[in-house]
């Protein structure tokens, strides 16, 4: 049965971390383990969404639920309540509901403080890592039977009906991860002539064959000699060698896009292939509708499947492409401009390697030569912390969202007003948040490889990750400073004050000079430079934009600190903060609402901004914008209480409601908290009231709540899942709503 271990480290020499691994999670599988009713709770999460997974495509995380609901011996004791139509939710019943949620999530804490969970849902991570495995020798190495089984198991579950695969796990089939993860499926040992790969094969040759894959996937299948060089668009190393003072410089490029063209464009620049084994020859045969020697791939550059088709290129950026392939490469590939990509290559390298080490080998892959070199090893030891089990099977993960989620529950549990129930899980997560702050600035002279200042921040996951973002580093201030206002008896010692300022200090670094604040790092490229996006599926890659959700992150937390520490750089925070509420209020739509980045999509920044806006005493009584806004939610609220908005509103830039008049409890816990923001209660409580009758009534008999449509969301066309949003925001809005109860009586 498979296990999840927390904080902690193997045995290997090429692992390290900076805080003794707090905030890891990893999964073993240990055959040993497990009761007989937990293997059968297992087997029937399987199957039960097996059975289901063309409706609710998203898994409801619920192996290590079992799992840690088994070793905390958890019994919900708490009966549960309902609320009939047409009556107002009482103090009592949002009480006892909440007590319910409360209890559950608490026996899911972890050991170490937060709350472990997956954070997937893109399905072109895990085959590229299955394919670097296969070219490096080290498949069965780092993937014992037990592994393999289950990615396929997630690939199986995540074939849509026609055969193919989506770009996320309820998106529509396209050309990039219905090939990669047929390539997938044939190097794990599944036959040509198996069910799922016919119909995926069908589905590729039905659609132009691979011929037709994205330029991430010509440049994948290059690698593995399915595809040739020659049919790709150039990604010359060169482009490292820049000087500072052009426009389109390595160090305005946004931190993703860095990370993800640096290691392409070394592979590139070395045209490298992998060693053609007998199922390449055999893929190659499969994958296209001619034979491969008679390909004329030069003309293949800017071909792309129409369902894998985003953000199109325009004029200007093929023309570019076109000088590059026509004249500069064939340059470089003759004496003496061979001189300058050796050194361009040696510079690439320099920058790959220094990221790896100062995020602990967390961040993108190395590219090495030698599969026994020390650099691979480092890799390879990191690889558990990408890879989680669920009841769809084994996915590859993002780097984690251990930091984010134990914030935002942070801020729930705060919000419950019952510190006499749960004062130890408030004193573990708050350890937790204070041990996952980042302690140093990038090693060495960080500034010439394109990094900024750390020290002090919070990283979207652990601390060994190192990345800065802003609204983790907003959330984590935030909550430090909560913390400081209660008890030490109860949830521990208060951080020290100078890491507080440091924290401030990143934040009012990242600050742009329109007041908003970007994720990542400083933005301040030119937004032109988003024609040059090499991506086709991605929109807003090439450079750091600000977004309302970090924008209003940064302002309720500096908001708290400066009224708590007023003596601190005061008359700077005043500004900061000013600044950035009218950022807010500047990006706001015609309709009311707010464009969200990171979830799905007008609800969740709507909420956002109405959050910051208060926070700053914006009311709806002196603020058009907060009226704007709350008029907003009010006006998509459905028939049965609740909210319910499509993840098309992502990539269409519109308002598009869930089908069928459904609701979708955490966006409803949105909409109620940016309500409640708004002074909501004090006009006229039902809409509030009758959002939480809907939460109340749809709570599971043990105290969680049901798993519905993903909601996170990045790049305006994929979607992530954050499994804990489920448990963290009903509870959230519950507790808040029963604040407004308690104010009203």
């Amino acid at each position: 049965m498979w296990r999840l271990k927390v904080a902690q480290g193997d045995d290997n020499p090429y692992l390290y971390s900076t805080n003794n691994f707090v905030g890891r999670q990893t999964w073993v599988f240990d055959e040993d383990y497990g009761t007989p009713e937990m293997r059968q709770a297992v087997e029937k999460a399987r199957d039960e969404f097996w059975e289901n997974r063309h409706h609710v495509k998203a898994n409801s995380d619920l192996l290590w639920r079992i799992q840690f609901l088994h070793e905390n011996n958890f019994r919900q004791t708490i009966p549960r309540v309902n609320v009939a139509d047409g009556e107002n939710v009482s103090y009592e019943k949002a009480t006892a509901a909440l007590r319910r949620g409360v209890q559950y999530f608490s026996a899911l804490q972890a050991s170490d403080g937060h709350w472990p969970a997956e954070n997937a849902g893109p399905l072109y991570f895990l085959p590229p890592l299955v394919m670097a495995l296969y070219i490096m020798g080290q498949l069965n190495t780092v993937f014992s039977p037990e592994h393999c089984r289950e990615i396929l198991r997630y690939l199986y579950c995540h074939q849509n009906e026609d055969g193919g695969w989506g770009f996320h796990v309820e998106g529509h089939s396209m050309m990039f991860c219905t090939a990669l993860s047929y390539i997938c499926m044939r190097i794990l040992g599944i036959d040509a002539n198996n069910s799922a790969c016919g119909k995926a094969r069908k589905w590729i040759m039905d659609h132009g064959t691979v011929k037709a894959i994205p330029s991430w996937g010509k440049t994948y299948l290059s690698i593995m000699g399915l595809y040739d060089w020659s049919g790709t668009n150039p990604m010359p190393p060169e482009f490292w060698l820049f000087p500072s003072f052009i426009p389109f410089h390595p160090a305005k490029m946004l931190s993703y896009c860095r990370m993800v063209y640096m290691p392409m464009s070394y592979l590139y620049g070395k045209k490298f292939v992998a060693p053609i084994t007998p199922l390449m020859l055999e893929l190659r045969k499969e994958l296209y509708d001619e034979p491969y020697e008679k390909i004329d791939w030069r003309n293949l550059r800017n071909v792309c499947a129409k369902e894998d088709v985003y953000y199109p290129h325009g004029y200007v950026q093929d023309f570019i492409w076109d000088a590059c392939y026509v004249i500069t490469e064939p340059l470089m590939c003759r004496w003496p401009f061979t001189k300058l990509r050796d050194k361009a290559l040696q510079v690439t390298m320099k920058h790959i390697h220094y990221e790896d080490e100062n995020s602990r080998y967390i961040t993108i892959g190395c590219i090495e030569k030698d599969p026994d070199g020390e650099y691979v090893k480092k890799h390879l030891a990191r690889i558990p912390d990408f890879m989680w089990v669920a009841e769809d099977g084994m996915k590859m993960q993002t780097f984690g969202s251990q930091l984010w989620d134990a914030t935002l529950a942070s801020q729930a549990m705060l919000e419950c007003d019952l510190t006499d129930e749960i004062g130890e899980t408030l004193k573990r997560v708050h350890e937790f948040i204070k041990k996952s702050q980042v302690k140093d600035d990038p090693s060495g002279d960080f500034k010439r490889m394109y990094r900024h200042i750390s020290k002090g921040s919070w990283t979207f996951s652990d601390q060994d990750h190192g990345w800065a973002v802003s609204d983790c580093t907003a959330a984590g201030l935030k909550c430090c400073l909560l913390f400081s206002m209660m008890p030490p008896e109860i949830v521990g010692c208060k951080m020290e004050p100078e890491k507080l300022y440091n924290a401030v200090n990143i934040l009012m670094y990242l600050q742009s000079k329109n007041g908003g604040f970007p994720a990542w790092e400083p933005a301040g490229a030119s937004k032109w430079l988003e024609l040059l996006n090499p991506s086709e599926f991605y929109e807003d890659i090439v450079v750091e934009h600000e977004y309302v959700e970090c924008t209003a992150a940064s302002i309720q937390a500096l908001v708290l600190f400066k009224k708590l520490y007023p003596h601190h750089l005061n008359k700077q925070i005043e500004i900061c903060i000013k600044k950035a509420a009218e950022y807010i209020k500047s990006i706001q739509r015609p309709d009311g609402s707010w464009y969200g980045n990171w979830a799905v999509c007008f609800t969740y920044a709507t909420w956002f901004a109405l959050a910051g806006l208060s926070a700053v005493g914006d009311t709806y009584q002196n603020c058009s914008a907060v009226q704007r806004g709350v008029d907003f939610l009010l006006n998509t609220q459905r028939d049965d209480g609740g909210w319910g908005e499509s993840y098309l509103s992502c990539p269409q830039k519109e308002y598009v409601a869930l089908e069928g008049n459904r609701s979708n409890l955490v966006q409803t816990s949105w909409a109620m908290m940016g309500l409640i923001h708004s002074g909501q209660a004090m006009r006229d409580i039902t809409p509030l009231s009758r959002g939480a009758r809907l939460l109340i009534n749809s709570q599971l008999e043990d105290g969680d709540f049901p798993q519905q449509e993903i909601v996170g969301a990045f790049m305006r066309n994929c979607l992530l899942h954050y499994t804990l949003y489920r448990n963290i925001f009903p509870i959230w809005a519950l507790a808040a709503y029963r604040k407004m109860c308690k104010l009203m009586e």
